[in-house]
This record gives C-alpha cells, structure tokens and sequence, in this order.
C-alpha cells in the first residue's frame, strides 16, 4: 500500500481544507496546491522507517496474531496497557527530588491524546509520602467558625448531591527549573507536572450550607491527613464558587497517590491548594500562613519581596508533536500538535511560530473546549528539512496573553520557581531530532 485510498484522500483533503481556512489567501492557495499534489503523487506517510525489515507479520502476510487464538477473557480483571505501551509511564528527576518521600513523578504528556489524563499517569506529589487510608475509618471534619460543627463519613458525602466536572491539575512549581536556563531535555520534564481529568464529588458549598458559616468567617484551613499534614489556606471566596470535595476521578474511586478516599479539588488554581487525603476543614477570619505558603509557594520577587498567595494558574501551552520525545522521522506533512490552559477560564485562541516568534500563524483549536481546562490546537506543515524554532503562544477570555520570557523576567525576576508559563521554544534540527532551548532576548 503505496498510497491513499480514494476515501482517505477525501478525508485527507477535508482536513486540510478546514486548516487552510486558518490561513490568508495567499498561503492558503499554496498549502492546498501542495496538498493535492501530495494527494494525487499517492505519496504516502508511512514509509519503510516506521516498519520492522523482513518481518513476516507485513503485508501481504497474514500476521501472526491473526492465525492464533488470544488470551482468555479475564485475564487481567482490572485492564491494563498493551505491552507495547510500556514506555508510556510516569518519570521522576534523581536530582530534583533525591528524597522519595517528598516527591513528584511526571505525566508522559508527548504520548497523550485527547484532555483526559488516564488515571494512572497524572502526575504525583507527596510531602510526607503515600498514606493508605481505610475509608471505613476516614471522616472529613468541618469546624471553626460555623454553626454546626460535623463530621462527615464516606458514605455520608456520597448521600449528598454530586457534581461531575473536568479541569487540569498542574504543580505550580511546573517548567520551574527553566527560569534562568534550559535545563529539562524533554517534554514530560518541562511540562509534566500536569494533568486533566473527569473529577466528581460534592460541593464544598453544600458542606458549608450543612454547618452554617458565620460571618466572620472569610477563609479555609484544609489539611491533609498524610505525614507532613499538608496544609493551605483558602479564600471563602472559592470555596464558594467551585471547590469540589473529590472522591471519584474519571470514572473510578481516586487513586492512593490521587487523594484516596477524598481530596479537595480547586479548579484552575495551584495543585498544592487541592490537599490530598483530605481530613480538616477548619473556618476563620484569616489565613494560616503555614508552612507551604511561606517558606514554599511564594514567588520572590527581584527586591527581595515575595509574592503570596498567587493561586491561579495562568494561561500556558506547549507543543507536544514535535517535542524531543516526539521527533520528525523524516520529511513530509505533519501535524503539530499541542495543548493550551488557563486558570482564568476557557483559551480563545492559539498562535504558533516556526521561526521563534519572528511570525505567528493561527494554530487551530480541537475537540472541547472546556473552562480551566486542556484544550488542544494542532497544524498541518510540510517539513522539508529545514531547521525550526517551534513556539505556541496562547491567551484566554479574560485577554490575557501567553508572555515571552523577557516580559515576565522583566516583572518577575528570576529567582523564583513557580508561576513559569512563558512561550517555550523547541529547536528542529536539519535531521528532525528536537531539543529544549531559549533565545536571547525573547
């Protein structure tokens, strides 16, 4: 199979048209030219490369999974991944967090399609190490200045209205090792301390319907019930507005690393605000300041100064394909593809640059588009080799748009580690392999 079938020509074309509308009527003539005659050369994607030399199971054979009966039904009673997907996992950095006790490991985003997150790749963080909880034992306790102090089993929380929504989850500390330097060889440690998955739970506003807050009462302590006691305060604010308290993540009981039995979910804000294996609410008139939001998740500013409280997590993207995990194998079209998110609602649009923000074209978007939430863009190119400066700028509908390093250093410094969502750029090589890299003054 040399070429395409009338029908995947049809399909092929279809699909080119809608990106070419993207375009302006002069480049649009010219990809459409080029993909007919790609079209009508019957010049095909997959070549030799991408197959095993010799191999029997090629056509015209018969492949041999085909002349043979599979495994038993049941086998694996709790599905799992083929066993040619066993590199699509979760991968720490040694030097970024030698102790396995407060840790994180990050999500393989280069092998993921769609916006939701299969459970067992989100990313994980731990401060004190992963608890096993029984949820027979496990109650949530809401006191402080309210009415009625109660305290909740399982069972209790799932007997109240439930809500499902999907939103990203993502480290604020995500990309931070990039600040002063390239310094992360690779998609999944530059981006991959996020994620985005179905959540579903109660409001935290019917927990605080059921003890009556009094009006003194402006802000949340939430603690975790692990071994560093996993703290943060929360503005009354968003408790009110979108706070979730999670026990089911895309479908299923939340993972052990995830929260299990139950977390709080702050869509769009800082992941350490979501407390795993939640345990306490406690309402005051005042935030905490404890641990994590002083000496941890504060951004230190060029005079010296920390900012405090930055919990929403602004409007970012990446390109996933190509990335360094993800290279051109050789010369063609492509699709490139990448995803955008914001914390200050849905993303309106997405540009990308091939010459390192020189110009910028329309990237189109795909799929939902969701509030707080992944959302990806992709767009057709012909790559014949040439050497590229990869970049997607994205802004959202509040109008806030994606910065460049410079403009955020130049309001942010670069002392701090957290909050860094500046374009990023990955550099094509001539023989399609792609690295991490920053320009000079940009």
């Amino acid at each position: 199979m040399d070429g395409f079938s009338q029908q995947q020509e049809k399909q092929l074309l279809k699909t080119l048209e809608k990106e070419s509308e993207q375009l302006n009527i002069v480049e649009r003539r010219g990809f459409l030219k080029n993909a007919m005659a790609m079209v009508g050369g019957s010049v095909a994607f997959a070549g030799a490369g991408g197959a095993i030399a010799g191999s029997s199971n090629l056509p015209p054979s018969v492949p041999i999974w085909s002349r043979t009966l599979g495994e038993e039904v049941l086998t694996h009673p709790y599905g799992k991944p083929s066993k040619y997907e066993k590199d699509v996992i979760r991968r720490t950095v040694d030097w970024l967090t030698p102790d396995k006790v407060s840790s994180i490991s990050m999500t393989p985003l280069h092998k993921l399609k769609g916006i939701i997150t299969p459970n067992g790749l989100a990313f994980e963080r731990y401060h004190g190490g992963l608890p096993s909880i029984n949820p027979d034992e496990h109650r949530l306790i809401i006191h402080g200045l309210v009415e009625r102090p109660l305290i909740f089993t399982m069972d209790q929380l799932k007997r109240l209205p439930s809500v499902t929504e999907i939103s990203f989850l993502e480290c604020p500390a995500n990309g931070g090792m990039e600040w002063k330097a390239p310094q992360m060889e690779g998609l999944q440690f530059t981006h991959g301390m996020l994620s985005c998955c179905e959540w579903t739970g109660v409001r935290l506003s019917t927990l605080l319907a059921e003890v009556g807050v009094k009006p003194e009462g402006k802000w949340i302590l939430a603690e975790g019930a692990d071994g560093s006691g996993m703290s943060r305060s929360i503005p009354m604010e968003k408790a009110l507005d979108d706070a979730i308290i999670v026990y089911a993540q895309n479908g299923e009981a939340l993972r052990e690393e995830q929260g299990y039995p139950i977390r709080l979910l702050n869509p769009g804000w800082e992941g350490n605000t979501s407390i795993k294996w939640l345990r306490r609410l406690e309402i005051g008139d005042k935030p905490w300041y404890h641990r994590e939001e002083t000496s941890k998740y504060t951004d230190l500013m060029p005079d010296g100064r920390s900012r405090k409280f930055s919990f929403v997590q602004e409007c970012n993207s990446v390109i996933t394909s190509p990335s360094p995990e993800v290279p051109f194998k050789e010369k063609g079209w492509y699709e490139i593809e990448g995803i955008a998110w914001s914390g200050k609602g849905k993303i309106k649009g997405v540009d990308i640059s091939l010459d390192g923000g020189v110009s910028w074209r329309p990237a189109p978007l795909k799929g939902l588009i969701i509030s707080k939430c992944l959302t990806r863009f992709s767009y057709m190119y012909k790559w014949n080799g040439e050497p590229l400066l990869l970049q997607s700028r994205a802004w959202d509908e509040t109008g806030y748009v994606q910065p460049t390093f410079k403009q955020l250093r130049a309001i942010r410094g670069g002392n701090s580690i957290y909050h860094r969502n500046a374009i990023h750029t990955w550099k094509v090589y001539d023989d399609g392999h792609v690295r991490n890299a920053q320009l000079k003054n940009a």
